[in-house]
C-alpha cells in the first residue's frame, strides 16, 4: 500500500467492535424530545386559550360599562353612580387589558391544573390588575374614593373572569372532544387502587388525561394491566405515553427505575399522596378537578427552559462565529502551513439518545496518525486505574496524554485556550451540540458504559460543562463522569449560566489543563 493510501485509510472512520444490544434507556431518550414538544405545545395552547378568554371577558365588562355609564341601560340614576365610581376612560382603554394580563401572570393562573380556575387565585391576580393603573389617581382623588374604585373594579372584573374560566370546563366537557389533546395516561400500581383512581374526576373522560390501562406491580400482572413493570419502557413506547401516575405502593428500587425511565423519555410524573424521599426530584402538588396528584417532575418548565436554552445556543454560537471570524481565519491559515492535512479534525462521538454526530475541531495532529495509545488510556481510566494518570508540569497527575508526539509543532499550544474546539460553534448551529453540557463520548467509551452512565446522554453534548470548569483534566474518568450526571440531573437555566460565567477565566488561565 502507498504512503497516499495509508494516509486515506487512516482517514476513515474506525471500525470497532459489534456494537451491544441498544440499551432500553436510550430509546427512551430519544423518544423524550418529541413528548417534551408535546407538554409545551399544551402549555402553549392552555394559554392561548385562556389568554383569550380573559381578553374577551374583560371585552364584555368594558362594553357593559359604556352601555351603563353613557347609554343609560339601566337608568341614569345608575349610570351616574358608575361614572362617578370609575371615571371615563378607566375600563375604556386597554391599558387596564394589560395590568390584568400582568396580574394573572403574577398570581400563575395560567397555570395546569385547578389554578386556571381557582377564584381565590384569580381574585388576587385582578386585585393586583386593578391595583397597578390606581397609583397616581390616589393621589388627586383621595384614599376613600380609590378604595371604591378598587373594590367595584376587582369585583366585576373578578365575576367576570370566574364565569368564563368555568364556562370554558363546561364547554370543554360537554361541547369539545378533548381527547387528542389530553395527555396519553398509564397508571402504576395494584389493579383495584388503579381502578378507583381512574374513577374520580381528575381521569374522567375528555379531561385533561386519556387513561391508556395500567402496569400492575404484582409479580404476575393482572389479565386486565397492560403490562408489569417490566414492560414499562417498551409500554411507553408502544403506547407514545407522555404521563405516568403512581397509584400504589413501589419499592425503593422499583421507584427509582420508574423515575429514571420517566425522565429519559420526557414523561411527567405524578403519585397519589404518598410518604416517600427520592433523591433528584422535588415533590409538588398538583390539584386537578379536586384530586390532589404529587408531581416528581415538572417536565412542561422543562420543555419550556429547553426551548429558551436552544434560542440561546443558536444565538450565542452565531455571535460567537461572528466575533471569532478573524481568529478562526488567521488559525486555519496557521495550521495548513504548519503541516500537511486538512484544516478541521472529525471526529465521531456520541450525542444525546446515544446518536452519532462528528465534532469538529481544529486539527491539532499529524494526517492521519494513529489513536491507539489514546485509546489504551481511556480503556484504564474507565477501568478505574487512577495510576494511569501522567505528569503534569507541577508534578500532579493529569489524566491525558501530556507528551503527545502525535501534536504537530504549531498546534500544540492551540488546546491551552481551548482554540481548538471553536469550530464546535458549528455543531452547536446544527443541532448536534449545545453551548454547555456534558463531555461527549467516543464510541469506545460509549460501548463499555454503566447502566448510570446512560444519564449522561439526557441531554445534548456542551462545549464546555460542569466537568470542564471543576478540575478538567486534573479529574479521573469517574469524577468526570459523576459531575456530567449531577448536571443533567440538577440541570437548569441558571445553572448554565454559571457554568458559561466560570467558563472564561478557566479558559483564559489555562486551569485545569496539562500545560
Amino acid at each position: 500500500m502507498s504512503p497516499g493510501e495509508s494516509a486515506r485509510a487512516a482517514r476513515q472512520p474506525q471500525h470497532y467492535a459489534p456494537r451491544p444490544p441498544q440499551h432500553p434507556r436510550l430509546s427512551l431518550q430519544r423518544r423524550a424530545p418529541s413528548t417534551l414538544r408535546r407538554h409545551l405545545e399544551r402549555a402553549a395552547g392552555r394559554f392561548a386559550v385562556l389568554l383569550t378568554a380573559d381578553l374577551a371577558a374583560f371585552a364584555i365588562l368594558r362594553e357593559l360599562y359604556r352601555s351603563i355609564g353613557e347609554d343609560d341601560l339601566l337608568g341614569a340614576w345608575i349610570g351616574d353612580a358608575v361614572q362617578q365610581l370609575l371615571p371615563a376612560g378607566y375600563l375604556e382603554g386597554w391599558q387596564y387589558a394589560l395590568a390584568l394580563v400582568l396580574g394573572l401572570i403574577v398570581t400563575g393562573n395560567y397555570g395546569a391544573g385547578d389554578q386556571r380556575r381557582n377564584p381565590a387565585r384569580l381574585f388576587w391576580g385582578c386585585a393586583l390588575a386593578t391595583a397597578l393603573p390606581l397609583w397616581a389617581p390616589l393621589w388627586d382623588r383621595g384614599l376613600g374614593l380609590v378604595l371604591v374604585q378598587f373594590s367595584v373594579t376587582t369585583s366585576a372584573v373578578w365575576l367576570g373572569l370566574v364565569a368564563i374560566r368555568f364556562a370554558i370546563d363546561v364547554v370543554d366537557a360537554r361541547v369539545v372532544n378533548r381527547t387528542p389533546a389530553a395527555s396519553r395516561t398509564i397508571f402504576i400500581g395494584a389493579a383495584r387502587e388503579c381502578a378507583d383512581l381512574a374513577s374520580r374526576p381528575a381521569f374522567t373522560p375528555r379531561g385533561d388525561y386519556v387513561v391508556l390501562g395500567f402496569v400492575d406491580t404484582a409479580a404476575i400482572p393482572n389479565s386486565r394491566a397492560v403490562g408489569g413493570l417490566g414492560d414499562l419502557p417498551s409500554l411507553i413506547q408502544q403506547h407514545g405515553v407522555e404521563t405516568v401516575v403512581i397509584c400504589g405502593h413501589l419499592s425503593d428500587v422499583e421507584l427509582r427505575n420508574v423515575v429514571e425511565q420517566c425522565i429519559a423519555a420526557g414523561c411527567h410524573l405524578l403519585s397519589v399522596p404518598r410518604t416517600f424521599e427520592l433523591a433528584g426530584v422535588q415533590p409538588s402538588v398538583v390539584w386537578n378537578r379536586g384530586q390532589p396528584l404529587v408531581e416528581l417532575t415538572a417536565q412542561t418548565l422543562k420543555a419550556q427552559q429547553l426551548a429558551i436554552k436552544r434560542v440561546a445556543d443558536v444565538a450565542g454560537a452565531a455571535l460567537g462565529l461572528l466575533v471569532t471570524a478573524p481568529l478562526l481565519l488567521l488559525l486555519a491559515v496557521i495550521i495548513k502551513l504548519d503541516s500537511r492535512g486538512p484544516i478541521l479534525f472529525r471526529q465521531e462521538r456520541i450525542g444525546s439518545g446515544g446518536r452519532r454526530f462528528n465534532v469538529l475541531k481544529f486539527r491539532t495532529m499529524g494526517d492521519g496518525v494513529s489513536d491507539e495509545r489514546h485509546r489504551r488510556l481511556v480503556s484504564q481510566m474507565m477501568r478505574g486505574d487512577d495510576g494511569v494518570g501522567e505528569p503534569a508540569a507541577d508534578g500532579r497527575p493529569v489524566f491525558k496524554l501530556t507528551q503527545d508526539d502525535r501534536v504537530t509543532r504549531v498546534e500544540r499550544w492551540l488546546p491551552r485556550m481551548s482554540l481548538d474546539e471553536l469550530p464546535q460553534l458549528v455543531n452547536v448551529l446544527r443541532g448536534d451540540m449545545s453551548l454547555v453540557g456534558p463531555r461527549p463520548p467516543l464510541p469506545y467509551e460509549f460501548e463499555a458504559y454503566d447502566h448510570w452512565q446512560f444519564d449522561r446522554l439526557q441531554v445534548k453534548p456542551g462545549i464546555t460543562g460542569l466537568w470542564q470548569v471543576s478540575g478538567r483534566n486534573l479529574l479521573t474518568y469517574r469524577q468526570m463522569c459523576e459531575l456530567d450526571v449531577s448536571y443533567v440531573r440538577g440541570w437548569s437555566l441558571w445553572l448554565d449560566i454559571r457554568i458559561l460565567l466560570r467558563t472564561v477565566p478557566v479558559v483564559l488561565f489555562n486551569s485545569g489543563r496539562a500545560a
